[in-house]
């Protein structure tokens, strides 16, 4: 009895691209660059771009590896081909530890958003209820996941776009008063 378990490819081009714009655009955007835009002001576009402009490079590298000798397996194996054994063993670790760290930080930036608005409820049920909504999508198959992955990734650049013009409307249209307000003084 022969099976037909054959791997094929579930993800649309759409897909893959709204997954990796919304993986650079993490839930540290919204949650840690507003206590530094208050606390360093619109500096922090600058190092954003400069910290950008860094991965854009180390990406572009990685790239460059993949394609020079493509390998179904992790950046970690170009650590150790390249480097030797130790730091391929520590790359993937390091890897593997800040993604359980970034995971970590997303599910309780969430419970603190629910917070807000639902002060009675506790942010551990929130953390829960997000692990397991993440859990249920990763147990989907693979062309409903790249589907829902879309549109979350969809529902982060539109809620950059609208946060931008809202602020730009704000400096600009929101302010009229108190502009006017120190002209006249």
């Amino acid at each position: 009895m022969e099976s037909n378990n054959k791997l094929k490819r579930g993800l649309s081009t759409r897909h893959i691209r709204f997954m990796a714009l919304g993986s650079a655009i993490g839930t540290g955007l919204f949650y840690g660059s507003a206590d530094a835009i208050k606390m360093a002001g619109p500096s922090v576009l600058l190092a954003y771009i400069i910290g950008g402009v860094a991965a854009y490079i180390i990406m572009r590298a990685l790239g460059e590896m993949s394609v020079h000798n493509p390998a179904a397996s992790s950046f970690s194996r170009y650590a150790q081909e390249n480097l030797g054994p130790l730091a391929g063993y520590i790359t993937g670790w390091t890897y593997c530890f800040e993604i359980l760290i970034v995971a970590i930080a997303d599910v309780t930036a969430f419970g603190i958003y629910m917070g807000v608005w639902f002060p009675a409820v506790p942010h551990w049920i929130w953390v829960l209820s997000v692990v397991l909504i993440i859990c249920a999508i990763n147990l989907m198959s693979v062309k409903v996941f790249g589907e829902l992955e879309f549109w979350f990734s969809f529902f982060k650049v539109a809620t950059i776009i609208i946060m931008i013009v809202a602020g730009y409307r704000h400096y600009c249209v929101g302010n009229w008063q108190r502009r006017a307000a120190h002209r006249h003084s």
